[in-house]
């Protein structure tokens, strides 16, 4: 697959197409990054994504165009990583239709997010409405601050 044709001549994606030549050319001597690596890595840099910070939350904000809620996965892995994905698929050809020319994004979409100390994995939200994905994030209380202890002083 060839970037460029497809109007995708940025830095990223000459190095993603540098990576994807060297895997196909057999070269297994050298620390090339597994296919499924680079198609991840595509995905993450395909998908935009806005991350807001409230007084009680972090919110994130991903478009998913053409994808039910059942095709969108959201995750937390390692405890403290925030996974959003989903695919959109090609749709059939049906017969007698043949595409004279196909822009729209279709594959995966992926993003990341590492989450600060303070957010409550145990508290996700996901809602999926007009093509765009809204994740929230609820933070923990802040610690309770530490109480002065006070030792009686006894006399000898």
């Amino acid at each position: 697959m060839d970037f460029r044709i497809m109007g995708l001549d940025s830095p990223l994606f000459s190095t993603l197409q540098h990576m994807i030549d060297a895997n196909e050319d057999g070269d297994k001597t050298s620390n090339a990054p597994t296919r499924s690596y680079v198609r991840d890595a595509k995905a993450m840099a395909a998908t935009p994504a806005d991350v807001k910070e409230l007084p009680n939350s972090y919110v994130f904000i991903v478009d998913m165009p053409g994808l039910k809620s059942g095709d969108i996965k959201v995750q937390v892995e390692d405890d403290n990583v925030l996974l959003i994905s989903g695919e959109r698929k090609r749709e059939e050809e049906k017969e007698g239709a043949k595409y004279v020319r196909m822009e729209r994004r279709v594959g995966k979409f992926m993003r990341k997010f590492v989450l600060p100390e303070n957010a409550n994995t145990d508290a996700i939200s996901a809602v999926c409405q007009d093509g765009v994905l809204t994740v929230t994030v609820q933070k923990l209380p802040p610690p309770e601050p530490k109480k002065a202890k006070t030792i009686e002083v006894k006399i000898a």
